[in-house]
């Protein structure tokens, strides 16, 4: 198990640019089992989630080709079918929870799919019902197989017809919208998710032949076709990378440009972090974030305590809660976090605590954060990263503290963010792996 030794209170400057989006790379890999054609791919990240799930194409027998610069080709030509039903294949998708967007793809182009409950991070309860309950809707059968665990589901037939999805599930709609490209007559996805990552799904898959209506709304039609070929996609910067090094440059009173940040894409993020009182500036695509002694977090206009809580597209991305949580602790004033879509995700604020900071955790779901005002510093300390958001949260807030401190279990880390200790020293923070 691999740890960060970081020594606090360096300021950062310069440019730091964001990595391709994990959430959305995840979605467009598994659309690439759609055709037997070659489907080409840029701005790949290279971090451990995105590495596995390419990995695993490879044993399925997909044709990968890394050109470099984050460039991949996959050719899903022939698929070893046998090695889908194996205990090999079950166990790494258990380790993966981007594997349950296998599904889709395989149940459409070869009528069958066996999937083990997906892994991922330990944040509660991640229901798979949208999923199974749509793609029974569209003609398939799914079944439980308690022995290994895994689910199994079958098609003599795939039919379009009407969902109302009972939320709106980004992994559920990409998993639906992949199902019923292939499907025989017309689908229509009501209560659908439409963050950038399924509108850039949707895009991919009409380059390749698919006919699909509505993108950006909650409402997407997709008209059945008999095949697709392939295409050419570049994938956006990732917008939580983006938001993180938003909180790093507030948290250490740094001044930074954060480039190419595809800021049409970035719904709500900014004005969240603005809400905290942090200035920033948009110059063409790029972010500048100014170096700021104090930021004051903002009332409601009628001067209650503001609260900060996530919500569906475009309402605020929960991935960024446990980032602006941490950035709230060194704010001048007070708010109100509330993580509504998980119920194990704030549990890490015990760690900030032990530093110092002053919240109180009132349940699973709600915390307020009063602020130190940069008037007293975070103390250094030995923590372990539990999920990928509240790891990036723990190294922001150990750059910002006084003295050394030390994380632990940073591969949940390394799922989501690449060479992130070689980006960051590099503008001028001081993280060691160990």
């Amino acid at each position: 198990m691999a740890s960060f030794v970081i020594e606090g209170g360096h300021r950062l400057s310069g440019e730091i640019h964001p990595q391709g989006a994990k959430n959305e790379v995840l979605q467009i890999l598994c659309a690439t089992l759609l055709t037997a054609d070659e489907v080409t791919v840029h701005n790949t990240p290279d971090i451990l989630d995105v590495n596995n799930l390419i990995q695993l194409m490879r044993d399925m027998g997909v044709t990968v080709c890394n050109q470099g610069e984050g460039t991949y080709t996959f050719r899903a030509e022939t698929i070893d079918t046998d090695y889908l039903e194996s205990d090999e294949f079950l166990k790494k998708c258990a380790a993966l929870r981007g594997s349950i967007m296998l599904v889709g793809p395989l149940l459409a182009r070869f009528k069958k799919a066996v999937i083990s409950k997906p892994g991922g991070d330990k944040i509660g309860r991640r229901r798979l019902d949208t999923h199974f309950l749509g793609i029974q809707q569209l003609g398939a059968h799914v079944l439980y197989d308690d022995n290994r665990e895994a689910y199994q589901i079958s098609a003599d037939r795939l039919n379009g017809t009407y969902l109302l999805l009972d939320e709106a599930s980004v992994t559920g709609t990409a998993n639906l919208v992949m199902t019923a490209v292939l499907a025989k007559g017309t689908t229509t996805i009501y209560n659908a998710a439409c963050e950038p990552y399924i509108q850039q799904l949707c895009r991919l898959l009409n380059l390749m032949g698919a006919k699909i209506s509505g993108i950006a709304s909650n409402m997407l039609t997709v008209e059945g076709v008999a095949q697709l070929h392939g295409a050419e996609h570049t994938v956006l910067p990732d917008m939580i990378e983006v938001g993180s090094f938003i909180g790093m440059a507030a948290m250490t009173q740094s001044e930074l440009t954060i480039k190419n940040v595809s800021y049409k894409n970035l719904g709500i993020i900014p004005e969240s972090f603005q809400r905290l009182g942090i200035r920033m500036e948009q110059r063409d695509d790029d972010i500048y974030i100014p170096a700021q002694d104090t930021y004051q977090i903002e009332t409601f206009m009628d001067g209650s305590i503001m609260t900060i809580a996530d919500a569906p597209w475009p309402g605020l991305t929960p991935d960024l809660l446990s980032v602006l949580l941490v950035v709230a602790t060194q704010a001048k004033g007070s708010v109100l976090i509330h993580q509504k879509m998980f119920e194990s995700r704030l549990f890490f604020v015990d760690k900030l605590i032990d530093m110092g900071a002053q919240i109180i955790l009132c349940d699973p779901h709600r915390a307020v954060v009063i602020g130190h005002n940069h008037q007293l510093m975070l103390r250094g300390g030995n923590m372990t990263s539990p999920d990928i958001r509240a790891g990036i949260a723990l190294l922001i807030a150990a750059m910002s503290a006084e003295g050394v401190s030390r994380i632990h279990n940073i591969e949940q880390i390394d799922r989501g963010y690449q060479d992130i200790e070689q980006r960051l020293n590099a503008i001028g923070a001081r993280i060691t792996r160990i």
